[in-house]
């Protein structure tokens, strides 16, 4: 496969993006996802008191829309930033990979990683569906929710390295989960693996986050990475407590409902 092309063939739309606006615009305005978040939290806090009394709405179709546009996108984001993620790792290195800014102002990847932080606040639109259809919300999800979109736009306006790997990860596991759950909102029987391989990626996420962090930490020192401590003190805060709540949802959804089955039989 010829990556280099892959990666240089740019589509219209990547080409005309101006990444130096973005950024200026995400310096100036970053804060606002502060007032995303608490406008969420209200919402969260809000909408359960509303619907405590209340019959739940069913919402499927505007859920299977809502998961599919999601994982349409995360899809696209995937393989874009991966291919120019591959790109660099085949022909750079490692290091390059982690420490190289090109990846916020490179061909293709400067559109999708202004993307995905931009994104982060409408996905807070997910939690609205748990609330309407009265499902249970978990610490983990609107935790995960607010402070991916505070660090995304937080760590976007700096462009710290790191940031390419970050992003490609998540969109990878975006595109699995999203997909996974327009397919159960439109009625397919969906086996129960499929859940477990999911939450298993999102842990992988998580211990592979942590060791960017810590590459980026290391090569910092040797003035070799654009960073700086507060912003790998958040990010790596960030991804320990991903990693343990993730590992603990893991072990209650499916460790602990086995040994329930096994002791019931």
């Amino acid at each position: 496969m010829n990556m280099s092309v892959l990666t240089l063939q740019e589509y219209e739309f990547e080409k005309q993006f101006n990444e130096n606006e973005a950024i200026q615009w995400m310096q100036e305005n970053w804060k606002k996802s502060f007032l995303f978040s608490a406008l969420y939290a209200a919402f969260i806090f809000g909408g359960r008191h509303l619907m405590n009394k209340r019959a739940k709405f069913e919402l499927r179709k505007p859920l299977v829309l809502w998961s599919l546009t999601l994982a349409v996108f995360s899809i696209f984001g995937a393989l874009r930033t991966g291919a120019y993620m591959l790109y660099i790792l085949m022909t750079k290195g490692l290091k390059q990979s982690v420490c190289d800014q090109s990846f916020y102002n490179g061909p293709v990847s400067k559109f999708w990683a202004y993307a995905f932080v931009l994104s982060k606040a409408p996905e807070l639109g997910d939690t609205i569906f748990i609330i309407l259809r009265k499902q249970k919300l978990i610490f983990l999800h609107w935790y995960h929710h607010i402070t991916v979109l505070l660090y995304s736009w937080y760590s976007y306006k700096d462009m710290v390295a790191g940031g390419g790997w970050f992003m490609t990860m998540n969109y990878g596991v975006h595109a699995v989960m999203y997909s996974y759950y327009a397919l159960r909102a439109a009625g397919f029987r969906v086996s129960r693996k499929c859940a477990m391989f999911i939450t298993l990626s999102q842990i992988t996420q998580m211990l592979m986050g942590c060791v960017i962090n810590y590459l980026v930490f290391y090569w910092m020192q040797q003035d070799q990475c654009h960073s700086h401590f507060q912003n790998i003190f958040w990010s790596s805060l960030m991804y320990l407590s991903y990693l343990v709540l993730f590992c603990r949802f893991f072990f209650e959804a499916y460790i602990g409902k086995m040994r329930k089955t096994a002791k019931a039989e």
